[in-house]
């Protein structure tokens, strides 16, 4: 198991994978804050003198965690960052099946119809955390850059 973890390949391509779609995610929420806003609103889990901010902070750290999974910069933080999110989304979406809201999850593009059910985006962030937990797990530390010693 242990070398399928530490694969340099497989990290590699795990690194690209969920870089990019951080990085996507991030463009329409940094471009539309306020279509952002309203889609953390629908899901009702954050208290409203919050949401603004997590609408304004959360698309540019989905954006450096992206950025510094495909550079190798401040990578180990990254990795737990990205956890930490894909742990927070999958809750979010299983809360919003749960209490049965029928909203647009917020991922790609604040929108207010329901175009990607719940389930959908839910499958998806769970086969996404899969490869960041590859991440987290693996001690591949090719193609990241370090400062020279």
């Amino acid at each position: 198991m242990r070398l399928i973890l530490d694969n340099d390949y497989l990290t590699l391509v795990s690194r690209l994978l969920v870089a990019a779609v951080f990085i996507y995610a991030s463009i329409y929420k940094i471009i539309e804050p306020g279509l952002f806003a309203r889609a953390i609103w629908y899901y009702h889990l954050v208290p409203g003198v919050l949401i603004n901010l997590m609408a304004l902070i959360l698309p540019w750290l989905e954006l450096l965690v992206g950025l510094a999974l495909v550079f190798g910069f401040l990578y180990r933080g990254a990795v737990v960052w990205v956890n930490i999110m894909m742990v927070v989304f999958i809750i979010a979406l299983a809360a919003t099946i749960v209490m049965g809201i029928d909203i647009d999850c917020g991922c790609f593009k604040a929108s207010q119809s329901a175009t990607e059910p719940a389930w959908d985006a839910l499958l998806f962030d769970i086969a996404l955390f899969a490869f960041t937990l590859q991440l987290l797990f693996s001690r591949s530390k090719r193609w990241l850059l370090r400062s020279p010693a």
